[in-house]
């Protein structure tokens, strides 16, 4: 296991660091780090970094089924000044041992030790506190763990970025309140049962069909199938969980940006307008669920966006970084 930074599989000058976290009854638990940090001349150091997010961590959390590949919105961060950090949690992408449960977690809780082993190799307390700002950017089910993270520890963060949050589950929040007694039954007796599979893969047909060749992303199908990882009752449980928190409001106090598509296709057979909206999520009920989050909760609506909004078609993508960068140089920019 490498007790040091070493070049990561995106290329230099992205690097990356194992941090192990113990073992569990299907062996070595370990999380990755990677970085990309920003490039510094002469005149910063005789006169100082005047980048607007200079004194800025980010710290990126990936989705389900997924890890951590977007090489353009690292480089966004750090040309800004910014140390950019990614972290494959346990059992996902670069961490995922064989005889693993891909994926699997129980408690959402469990990660502050993923976390706080990502925040001491960036040089922070496993708090989070720093001289140094911090910034959470979570997408999808990593905006749901971002979020419950924050709330816990409402003095750590100075922003958050969600990109396309689970932040409530898709056949309404009556729907999850009736089936979450069973279910936390179920997860007690059996958490490894399967729960149903609905992904037939048009999300990532989609994500090829608007694949810009200016800007290429290489994806590792052993990390990210086309089709989503099983799902199990334990994990679903801890999700729905982590859904109801989100519902009886987090009190996160920092400000909160929340980004997604205008709109949601349901992806019941193949269509070109799944390539121009959230296949995964029903967006508007994720609009609701968001203000539950703080006092200060922006919502961006992208049309023509993916579930992945910086993985969107040329335009869309674009008027996502456009938004980003105001939100971010509004609340973080330097004078």
């Amino acid at each position: 296991m490498s007790a040091e930074w070493v070049p990561d599989v995106l290329g230099e000058p992205f690097e990356q660091l194992t941090l192990p976290l113990g073992v569990d009854d299907e062996g070595e638990v370990v999380a990755t780090i990677v970085r990309l940090l920003p490039e510094h001349h002469t005149l910063d150091r005789l006169f100082g970094d005047h980048r607007p997010f200079a004194d800025v961590d980010v710290l990126y959390l990936h989705g389900w089924s997924d890890y951590f590949f977007q090489r353009r919105l690292a480089r966004y961060w750090a040309e800004r000044g910014a140390r950019f950090f990614a972290l494959d949690l346990r059992k996902y992408g670069r961490s995922l041992r064989e005889g693993q449960t891909p994926g699997y977690i129980a408690n959402f809780t469990d990660y502050d030790a993923d976390i706080g082993a990502a925040l001491e190799a960036m040089g922070r307390r496993s708090d989070g506190k720093s001289e140094r700002r911090l910034v959470l950017f979570g997408h999808s089910t990593g905006g749901l763990t971002a979020s419950l993270w924050a709330a816990r520890h409402p003095d750590a963060v100075a922003a958050v970025i969600l990109n396309s949050p689970w932040l409530e589950f898709q056949l309404s929040a009556a729907t999850r309140a009736a089936i979450a007694p069973m279910l936390g039954i179920h997860s007690r007796i059996r958490p490894l049962d399967l729960w149903p599979q609905v992904d037939a893969g048009f999300y990532t047909r989609a994500q090829r069909e608007v694949a810009d060749p200016d800007d290429p992303v290489d994806i590792e199908l052993a990390w990210r199938p086309e089709q989503t990882n099983p799902v199990h009752v334990g994990w679903m449980h801890a999700v729905i969980d982590g859904h109801a928190k989100v519902a009886a409001g987090l009190g996160i106090t920092a400000p909160v940006c929340v980004m997604l598509s205008a709109r949601t296709a349901v992806p019941t057979r193949w269509d070109p307008e799944l390539t121009r909206a959230d296949t995964v999520l029903v967006v508007d009920d994720i609009a609701r669920a968001a203000l539950k989050l703080g006092s200060s909760v922006t919502v961006e609506r992208i049309d023509g966006a993916l579930h992945d909004i910086f993985l969107s078609a040329h335009d869309a993508r674009n008027e996502a970084y456009r938004r980003l960068d105001w939100w971010a140089q509004a609340m973080l920019g330097r004078d």
